[in-house]
């Protein structure tokens, strides 16, 4: 059973799996690219660490070194890939393997037999599936491609033998445009997918494209969850998605689910895959295209008419689950059915009216929808979002199911009614009409249909009255109304520079190791031989030393502390406990001083923890009997705390002794304050003079005191006073002064 899962992936795929590893107990580890900071998928995750650096916000999600040394750091027990990204690559796979990670996907070979379309051809025929005549091999040579192109009879295509999404696709009409369709295809296919692989396939002019959703495991056992209509298409991406396919054959269903079943048993597939197909809308004959060995976008309408959650599926399958067990509940093929008809629409922030061409910015307002029978999976949809260009352009999946198509259809269109998103252009309007298009709810649609029908272009304007009444206050807010006027522009601040540090490594050596192999005494002595100037960090602790400490909470401490350990590890030592940082943990932030200490000194193991003791007091405000200063103490010590600065707010000696004492007994380094008053340096205040300091010190290091400390609350000891007491003190004591 796995424990710990990462998700190596972002937007809502992300989110997808997340949900589903909840459900099966599965604590969930998001990752993101410094770019996706505020993305939603880092925030549904229980746990979510930055990948790559700044400027890298795709290759930090393929960085697959990264990414498993981070798993492995984090002890995680399984990836899920999720699509896209390094969903199909073997390397991963094969890299996650080598780790000890299970990889929740198809096995290795697999991924290498079916992530080449070429490989992928040639299985299906070995299967005895039909394929479209086309090339066997990469063709390499454009005058070789237009020669088989020839023979195949044009209109032809091309494309990459690796990867998918449209892209390295060109269809060829005629002979004269084979080789500017054969650079260009290879030329995408290199940028896309590292590859120039392309080769020749047969074209059919008018084609459905159905593909059929595998799921097998790894005792054998292989089923279907019958097919999904991705017909509607432009440039060869799908748009729309439904499942089961309008207006299909059943005979062609049974021949396509069976042709699948083959296909997959030829390889032995494990895992979730789709295989896809061709059929020809005139003749019903269907041809094989390829093997995607993932979770496809569009699983949301089968997981919707089949009732099986296929990425829960995915992870019990990945440890060693049968289809059999109940928790999946496919042990017969039989007992797989469909109810009614889901539709899936992909909001995105493309302008169907400019040929949708990627909008980018803020998301200033965003109202979703809902309902009887609707389904959203949100990627970065949420008022305030900002959406990138070098990211998919996804908002929201929306999947609408119903009884019966066409009540699928107008449920649909009614959702996308309801939602408002403003700020970015949207292909809402596009999917309206697409929704409301008769051929469409008719189920007549083939891959031509998007670039055949030009009406489904034609959008009403849209008045957007509201927004429109937010740009009038706004801009009479900031352009007419007298009171704003003349204030001063605000300056955005330069972002502080944050520095690199890789965190798994262990930390340099510190004060704290050289107390460890020396002791306090020794240590002191060592202290006093430094010509340097040692100094004491109170970032982390209150009162009019640091008012970080009464905003910041534990969480926002341990987030920096392991940069300390690296960075800052010269430090003499980290005042962060005691005195009325205790009190202010407990009474205002409500939080166990006791962890914060616990959780610091993990993050911050080479450095000495500090803190402030009242005596007697301990860190209250009253007298507390001696045992139970011993035993706070002992605890401290116990914790972490290496450093304890004691003082008395008269210098009464015997109000200082139990809890010198108890710290000398523990083995951590007593440090006796002495209480600055008076002036030293004015004659005529007898009472609290360099003499009487000499005494105090000179009494506690009598009283086993490793170090001096001059506490000075009241801010009297002036430069000169502070100079002279120093001087002095340093020729009368033998310990070092803090």
């Amino acid at each position: 059973m796995f424990s710990r899962l990462l998700v190596a992936n972002r937007s809502e795929i992300a989110i997808r799996v997340f949900r589903s590893a909840h459900e099966l107990g599965i604590r969930t580890v998001g990752i993101y690219a410094y770019e996706d900071r505020y993305a939603l998928h880092r925030f549904k995750a229980d746990e979510a660490y930055q990948i790559g650096v700044p400027g890298e916000p795709i290759r930090s999600y393929l960085d697959i070194p990264a990414i498993v040394a981070l798993a492995k750091h984090y002890e995680i027990d399984a990836i899920h890939p999720g699509y896209g990204f390094l969903s199909e690559n073997p390397e991963f796979a094969q890299a996650c393997g080598e780790a000890g990670i299970a990889f929740v996907g198809p096995r290795v070979d697999t991924l290498r037999m079916l992530g080449d379309k070429i490989s992928a051809r040639k299985i299906a025929q070995q299967a005895g599936v039909p394929v479209l005549g086309g090339s066997s091999e990469p063709i390499a040579d454009p005058a070789e491609g237009l020669k088989l192109a020839e023979s195949l009879g044009f209109p032809v295509i091309l494309k990459a033998a690796h990867g998918g999404g449209g892209r390295g696709m060109r269809i060829v009409k005629s002979p004269g445009d084979f080789a500017e369709a054969f650079e260009q295809a290879q030329r995408e296919s290199q940028n896309a997918f590292g590859s120039t692989d392309v080769f020749v396939e047969k074209l059919i002019s008018r084609a459905r494209h159905i593909e059929v959703q595998l799921l097998g495991d790894k005792h054998g056992n292989l089923v279907h969850l019958y097919e999904r209509d991705c017909s509607v298409q432009r440039r060869h991406q799908k748009v729309v998605e439904i499942a089961p396919a309008p207006t299909l054959d059943r005979h062609v269903r049974d021949g396509l689910c069976e042709a699948a079943l083959a296909i997959g048993r030829e390889v032995q597939y494990e895992n979730a895959g789709t295989v896809e197909f061709l059929v020809d809308a005139d003749t019903n004959e269907f041809y094989f295209i390829e093997v995607n060995p993932r979770i496809q976008v569009e699983h949301t309408v089968t997981e919707t008419v089949t009732g099986v959650d296929i990425v829960k599926s995915q992870i019990l399958i990945a440890q060693g689950t049968p289809l059999d067990d109940p928790h999946i509940g496919l042990g017969s093929q039989s007992e797989i059915a469909t109810h009614g008809y889901a539709i899936q629409a992909r909001v995105t922030t493309e302008d169907p009216a400019n040929g949708f061409l990627p909008d980018y910015g803020r998301v200033t307002h965003y109202r979703s929808a809902g309902g009887l029978g609707i389904r959203l999976d949100a990627g970065t949809a949420f008022s305030g979002a900002v959406v990138f260009p070098y990211y998919d352009s996804l908002l929201v999946k929306v999947t609408a199911w119903a009884r019966r198509f066409d009540d699928a259809s107008r449920r649909m269109e009614r959702c996308l009614q309801e939602f408002r998103i403003r700020g970015v252009k949207t292909n809402i309007p596009f999917l309206i009409k697409l929704m409301m298009h008769d051929q469409f709810v008719k189920g007549l649609c083939t891959t031509r249909f998007i670039d055949d029908t030009p009406d489904l272009f034609q959008f009403p304007v849209r008045r957007d009255r509201a927004t429109k009444l937010l740009n009038y206050i706004a801009d009479t807010i900031v352009n007419g109304n007298p009171y704003v006027k003349g204030r001063p522009v605000a300056q955005r601040r330069a972002a502080a520079p944050v520095p690199s540090v890789d965190v798994r490594q262990k930390p340099p050596e510190g004060t704290r190791d050289r107390l460890k192999s020396l002791g306090p005494r020794k240590f002191a002595d060592w202290v006093r031989e430094q010509n340097r100037l040692l100094l004491t960090d109170t970032t982390f602790r209150d009162a009019h030393q640091s008012l970080l400490a009464t905003r910041l909470r534990t969480h926002d401490m341990v987030n920096i502390a392991e940069a300390y350990a690296h960075l800052a590890h010269e430090l003499f030592s980290i005042e962060m406990w005691g005195g009325a940082t205790f009190d202010t943990s407990m009474r205002f932030l409500g939080e166990s001083p006791w962890q914060r200490l616990t959780q610091l000194r993990e993050r911050i193991p080479n450095i000495l923890f500090q803190m402030l003791l009242r005596a007697s007091n301990a860190v209250g405000y009253t007298n507390y009997p001696d045992n139970v200063v011993e035993a706070f103490v002992e605890e401290a010590a116990d914790a972490g705390i290496d450093v304890f600065r004691i003082f008395d707010a008269l210098n009464w000696l015997p109000n200082m002794k139990v809890a010198m004492e108890a710290v000398q007994r523990t083995g951590a380094i007593c440090e006796a304050a002495i209480c600055y008053t008076g002036d030293i340096l004015n004659p005529g205040r007898t009472k609290y003079d360099l003499k009487y300091y000499v005494q105090l010190a000179k009494e506690l290091e009598r009283m086993g005191a490793h170090f001096l400390a001059i506490k000075d609350m009241a801010g009297l000891c002036k430069p000169f006073a502070a100079q002279k007491l120093v001087s002095t003190l340093r020729q009368e004591i033998g310990i070092p002064i803090h």
